[in-house]
């Protein structure tokens, strides 16, 4: 048994365009995904147990202080904001641990290459 083949019409052919949903494109959500930090779980542990707070103002001085980080080629780095200090991996965009700049027993950070006072 021979099956006939015949030659796609052109309406099924032509592509119909997809419809444009409105809000930012994907290459936006791509570029804030991108940019987003993480906690690590010791991080997000260490804020808690300590009582320290990253609310939103300070997150967003937080990425600031990564990006610029990064565009001067860190990989690691130590942010300090207000009494808070973070060390950041700054490739990953997570944060690694936290600390309370003013307060503490130990205030040496190790395996850094940068300091951003936020």
């Amino acid at each position: 048994m021979e099956v006939a083949r015949t030659a796609a019409s052109p309406a099924v052919a032509a592509a119909v365009p997809a419809a444009r949903l409105p809000g930012p494109g994907f290459g936006t959500a791509l570029d804030s995904a991108a940019r987003a930090l993480a906690l690590s779980r010791h991080a997000q542990k260490r804020l808690d147990r300590r009582g320290l707070d990253l609310d939103a103002a300070r997150l967003d001085r937080l990425e600031s202080a990564v990006s610029r980080a990064a565009e001067k080629g860190s990989r690691s780095s130590v942010v300090v904001l207000d009494d808070l200090a973070v060390v950041v991996d700054v490739r990953d965009r997570r944060v690694v641990t936290a600390i309370n700049a003013t307060g503490g027993q130990q205030r040496v950070f190790t395996n850094v290459d940068s300091v951003v006072i936020a």
